[in-house]
């Protein structure tokens, strides 16, 4: 009977969980209001910007850039029509880097991550080489391959002195020499994510699958690879996003021509040279939404809907 009482008058006095989260409530929101302050100043306020913008038209009788207010959705389908080669270039160029990258990231990732671990300093080493290129600038490094891949360039010059390719032969200004472009500025942007997930992987599964007699390439398939498969999955979202709206290798100033434009040379040209800003803007809003709608069939599809 004592025991009840204590009990009830413990029960009774304690706070219950509600109360102790509404105690609290004032406090998270308080900490949470600068990055809602952040988020209101820096991504809804441009986003809302860019939508009205969109739908503006121009002033009858205004100068060239002066545009009003309206709901002129047809600059939607304008810019559809009109930049539609542009469009699927950019999501084609994309993908096929972000499939060159992951090849050639996913090996590299690997060797860091479980080769390398038993050595600690080669492994640092490594990593330092795979960001080493982060403290180059951008555009520095584009415009050092379209150097080397110039019609007069060293190296143009050699494989045609060799009659290794033809005399009238050419590489920047091509959808190759884009690609190359695109998978070479964003190889870390996979390396680094699925090094990551690679580096956590218990090696005594590895070693499980070995004494059972599997293949490598069976171990591989069935134990590492699925395991990578968060790292993977970050590795093509980083690539894929920012390689579909690029406008840097494909630009005529660097690796690319006018035949191999993207959409972000599009709406660069839009916004300053032709200053049409709301097909600017409607060309961007297209891109974030397809962007989108791909990002999120493939996660998805993917099995890791927790990572939307």
């Amino acid at each position: 009977m004592a025991f009840g009482a204590f009990q009830s008058s413990v029960g009774a006095g304690a706070p219950s969980g509600a109360a102790i989260v509404q105690r609290k409530s004032p406090v998270a929101l308080l900490l949470l209001l600068p990055g809602v302050l952040y988020l209101i100043l820096f991504f809804l306020t441009p986003l809302l910007s860019l939508v009205l913008t969109s739908f503006q038209e121009p002033v009858p009788g205004g100068f060239i850039g002066e545009f009003q207010n309206s709901f002129r959705w047809e600059n939607y389908t304008l810019v559809i029509e009109t930049y539609w080669p542009h469009i699927s270039r950019s999501f084609i160029y994309a993908l096929v880097a972000t499939f060159f990258a992951l090849v050639i990231g996913y090996p590299i990732a690997y060797v860091i991550g479980v080769k390398l671990r038993a050595y600690p300093l080669l492994q640092a080493l490594a990593l330092v080489l795979v960001i080493a290129p982060f403290f180059i600038s951008f555009l520095l490094r584009t415009l050092a391959w379209k150097q080397i891949f110039a019609d007069e360039g060293w190296l143009m010059s050699a494989l045609k002195g060799l009659q290794l390719i033809p005399a009238e032969a050419y590489f920047t200004g091509s959808p190759a020499a884009v690609i190359f472009g695109l998978t070479y500025n964003f190889i870390p942007f996979m390396t680094l994510p699925i090094y990551t997930s690679l580096e956590k992987l218990d090696l005594r599964y590895v070693e499980a699958g070995g004494d059972l007699y599997a293949h490598p390439i069976t171990v591989f398939r069935t134990i590492t690879f699925p395991l990578s498969l968060p790292g993977v999955l970050s590795g093509v979202l980083l690539t894929f996003i920012p390689a579909a709206g690029d406008y840097i290798n494909a630009s005529r100033d660097f690796l690319g021509s006018t035949d191999t434009q993207m959409i972000g040379n599009v709406i660069e040209a839009n916004f300053l040279v032709l200053q049409n800003f709301p097909a600017a803007a409607a060309l961007s809003l297209l891109l974030m939404g397809a962007i989108l709608v791909l990002v999120s069939a493939y996660v998805k599809r993917s099995g890791t809907d927790e990572l939307l």
